[in-house]
C-alpha cells in the first residue's frame, strides 16, 4: 500500500514544485496557514485521484498485486499523510518568513485536519461513484450558492466565518473537541467503507 501512496507523490512531482513555491507566496501576503493547508491538501488529493482516471490507470492498478480495498485505502491514508506534510511545511516556512512560532496550536491542527477529512468524506465517494469531472460541476454550483448568499442573504459572510473559526479556537471545552473529533472520524471511516464498496462493484 505504501507504493500506492508513493505513486501519487511521484506522478505529481513536477506540480509539487509549484505547490511549494505558491505556498511561500501566500504566506508572504499573510494568508492563513489553515486555509493554505486545507486547499492544497484537497487539491493534491483530487489531482492524485484524477490521474488514476486517465489512460485507464485503474485497469493497470487492478492488474497489480493489490486488492481493491488496498487501492481505496491508500487514498484515505494518503490524504492524512499529505495533509500532515503540507501542514509541517507550511508552518515551518511561516516561521522563517513571518517569524512566528513553529509550535502549532493543537486546535489549529484539529481544525485543519478536520476540515480536510470532512471534505474527503464527501469528495471521494462521489469520485468513485461518478467521475472527478462532476466535482467541477458541484464546485461551480457551490460557488454560485456562495455568491448569492454573500450578496443577497448573509451580508459579511466571510467575516462571520472568520468569527466562527476564532470562536472555535478560543473554546475551552475539551469534551466538545473530543465529541467533534469522534464524529469526524466516524464520518471519515464510514466514507472509507462506502468508497471500498463502490469501487469493489465497479467493472473496468
Amino acid at each position: 500500500m505504501l507504493n500506492l501512496i508513493l505513486k501519487d507523490v511521484l506522478i505529481q512531482k513536477n506540480i509539487l514544485i509549484i505547490y511549494i513555491a505558491t505556498i511561500i507566496l501566500y504566506l508572504l501576503v499573510n494568508v492563513s496557514p489553515v486555509f493554505i493547508v486545507f486547499v492544497y491538501s484537497v487539491v493534491f488529493i483530487l489531482n492524485a485521484f484524477s490521474n488514476d482516471e486517465k489512460d485507464n490507470a485503474n485497469i493497470l492498478l487492478n492488474s497489480l498485486p493489490y486488492t481493491r480495498r488496498e487501492i481505496v485505502s491508500s487514498k484515505y491514508i494518503g490524504a492524512l499523510i499529505f495533509t500532515g506534510l503540507f501542514m509541517l511545511y507550511t508552518y515551518v516556512v511561516n516561521f522563517f518568513l513571518n517569524e512566528q512560532e513553529v509550535v502549532v496550536l493543537w486546535k489549529e491542527i484539529l481544525l485543519t485536519m478536520g476540515l480536510v477529512m470532512i471534505a474527503i468524506t464527501f469528495i471521494l465517494p462521489i469520485s468513485y461513484k461518478f467521475k472527478t469531472k462532476y466535482l467541477t460541476i458541484v464546485a461551480v454550483a457551490l460557488f454560485g450558492v456562495y455568491m448569492v448568499m454573500v450578496n443577497y442573504f448573509v451580508p459579511n459572510f466571510d467575516g462571520k466565518v472568520r468569527a466562527l473559526v476564532q470562536k472555535f479556537m478560543t473554546l475551552q471545552d475539551l469534551q466538545l473537541y473530543l465529541f467533534a473529533t469522534v464524529i469526524i472520524v466516524f464520518l471519515y471511516v464510514g466514507s472509507w467503507l462506502l468508497s471500498i464498496r463502490i469501487y469493489e462493484r465497479k467493472a473496468f
